[in-house]
Formats: C-alpha cells, structure tokens, sequence
C-alpha cells in the first residue's frame, strides 16, 4: 500500500518569547517511518496506536504539530483511538514537575518591574544631559547639571539620584534570594507528608477529572487547598533541537537557543534558552530546585477549593488539547496541582504527573493560548487567579 510516515513538527517559544519574532525563528522537523503498510485499514490502525494528529499555535507564530502521512499524502483515520502514552516520562518531567514546590516571593516581580522603571529613568536622564547644552543655549533652565565631586571626580548632580536606583533593585534581588534559600531550608526540615491522589478513573483529555486528594497530615499554618489540572507543551530536548537544526554541541547555537549553561544537577532538565532567570536561588542539593517553572505553552482547566473527603469533578481545558506525548522533540505534559494556602511562606504546591489519553477526535486544531516568559515567579500568579 505504501509507506507510513509520523512528522513532528514545532517552533517552541524561547525564554521571554515576548522579545523574539516568531517567523525569524527555525522550525524543527523529524519524520520517522512507521512502516510500510499493505493496506488503509493497516495505517489507520497503526495511527491509532500512536496518538491523535494535533496542531497547536499556527506557522505564523510558535506551533507544534503531529501529523502522519502515507506516500506523501496527509491521512486521517475515520475512527477515533483511545490511544494513551505509556513510555516513560522525560528527566524535566520527573526531575522539575512532580513533588513539592514553593512559590517565590512577590517581592521578585516587583524588583524586575522595578528594573524596568529605573532603565527608562536612566535613559532618560543620559538623553537630558546630552540635551542640556542645548537648551542652555536657548535659554531654558536645567536642573541637576552642576558638578558634584565624588573622590577624585566630578559628575553630573543628577547622577545621585540615579546611581542610588540603579544599585537598589540589585541589593534587593541579593537579599530576597538570601531569603529564599532560608525559606527553602526551612520546608526540608518540615519533611511534610504527600497528599495521596486517586482518580476514579483514567483521565481523557475532554472528559471530566475525577480526582480526591486525601491529606495523611494536615499543617496548623495551612488555610485551604484548591486543586486544578493543566496541560502544556513542554520545552523539547536542546540535542534534539541541534541534531536537526544541522548543529553541532560545540558550535554556535542556532537562533533562539543560547549557550547552553553548566547544570548543577542534571543535563537535558530544559533547553539552555533561560540563562539561569527562570528562577530565584535554589538549594543545590535539591535535584531539579524547588520553584516550578511554568511551560511557555499552556492552559488550565477548572479549579476548585478542596474538600476533606469530597470527589472533586474537574473540568478539562477549552479547546481540548491531545492527551500525554512524550517524545524528545513533540511534548504535550499534563498535571495535576494541589495548591495549599499558608498563613506564613507563601503557598505550597504538590504536583502529580498525568497520563492523559487523547479525545474522541481523530484531529485536533488549538488556537495558541497566551505565552509565559518561562519564570517560576509568574507561573501560579498569572495562570491560576
């Protein structure tokens, strides 16, 4: 009958995609032969066994897809499949998004907010004293020009006031970070006990969840739980990225990639694009830190507060996305969270893994849900309220 082809397809968003244009980014392609095939029947049996063909986003903008073609044309079984991913889960999966995380500190988002007042500040002030000249020249009075000697030279009176705003967000990043890693040390020594997670029956991505969360101890500094799930697209393996993007480890990455940092705990845990900013300080001991890092790519499902002993019925994510695929290049992840509000350290997250099985579709088209830069300091702030 002919060859059966799988084609994976993406351009992921990098760190802060917000800065990039899409368009003037590669896109990664990868077709694997799944067989050669005697009849229709055959191919649409083997698509099943491999998973719902799925677009999400559009080549304009960041995309990821999944398609199969057979001798070149695009083929969609008539039937649906059950179809479930059952191989096993990526390291960033097992090692950054299952267990207990904190939250940082809001004081994070209002520093880097902060950064960028005192940045036009700045620009502002260099653009009035390069104008100054000028306008003594018309007549017009200036402020903040006269010469304030510092040691052994002599600046702009203006600069007193900007030095001291340029310097203040860094010491204050420095002690919020000194502080995080106290509050870190303070959760290890807790040794708090998992929630146990059951769900009547095996999640479908356009089904209900139904999931009850049983708490062995339940903290006296603890105010509620609320429980939601989530899904999204997950970063795909940076050597993946440079093998077909015709790159070698040791030579200059290919756009949208930056050089790849030195891991402290484990190679391959994202795509290098970071730079170290998804997250504040992490106790190094901590295999894959303790602050969850949000996927760029994502979208939620209902949320609801949690009740001791209740069956909680939780609906999917709108439009419905493909169940769990974990491949090294095509990642779409799905979680549950449990988010528990305390009186003192910020929430606390426990974050269970999904297996997911597809829809009852045989194709699936989701519009691009609003993009996250990729720091932990926005992920539960901006995704869940």
């Amino acid at each position: 009958m002919g060859t059966l082809v799988e084609l994976h397809r993406i351009r992921y968003p990098p760190f802060e995609p917000s800065r990039w244009n899409p368009e003037a980014l590669p896109v990664a392609e990868r077709r694997q032969i799944i067989g050669e095939l005697d009849s229709i029947e055959e191919a649409h049996r083997r698509v099943g066994e491999s998973g719902v063909t799925f677009s999400i986003g559009d080549e304009s903008s960041w995309f990821v897809e999944r398609s199969y073609e057979l001798d070149g044309q695009v083929l969609i079984p008539p039937n649906a499949f059950a179809h479930v991913d059952e191989t096993p889960f990526a390291s960033v999966i097992t090692r950054q998004r299952q267990g207990w995380y904190l939250i940082p500190n809001p004081i994070h988002l209002r520093v880097r907010r902060f950064i960028n007042a005192v940045v036009i500040v700045l620009l502002g002030s260099l653009m009035y004293l390069f104008f100054s000249p000028l306008l003594l020249w018309l007549g017009l009075p200036v402020y903040g020009v006269e010469a304030v000697r510092w040691g052994l030279l002599d600046y702009p009176a203006l600069a007193v006031v900007v030095v001291p705003l340029i310097f203040a967000p860094l010491a204050i990043r420095v002690v919020a970070n000194l502080f995080e890693l106290r509050r870190q040390t303070a959760f290890l020594h807790r040794a708090i006990q998992p929630p146990k997670i059951q769900f009547s029956h095996p999640p479908i991505a356009d089904q209900p969840l139904a999931v009850k969360v049983t708490f062995p101890d339940w903290e006296g500094d603890w105010k509620h739980a609320d429980v939601l799930w989530r899904v999204g697209a997950l970063a795909p393996a940076r050597e993946v990225l440079f093998e077909l993007l015709d790159r070698t480890p040791d030579q200059q990455p290919p756009p949208g990639l930056s050089t790849e940092l030195p891991h402290h705990w484990e190679v391959g845990l994202d795509d290098g694009t970071a730079g170290g900013e998804d997250a504040p300080m992490e106790r190094q001991e901590v295999k894959g830190g303790l602050f969850l890092r949000p996927m760029r790519i994502m979208a939620n499902g209902e949320r609801k507060r949690w009740m001791e002993g209740k069956q909680l019925s939780l609906q999917p994510p709108l439009p419905t996305w493909p169940g769990t695929t974990n491949t090294d290049l095509v990642r779409v992840h799905w979680e549950c969270i449990v988010r528990i509000e305390r009186e003192k350290g910020g929430p606390l997250l426990w974050v269970e893994p999904l297996r997911v099985g597809d829809p009852s579709s045989t194709m699936l088209s989701v519009n691009l849900p609003e993009l996250h830069d990729g720091r932990s300091e926005l992920d539960m702030i901006e995704s869940t309220h």
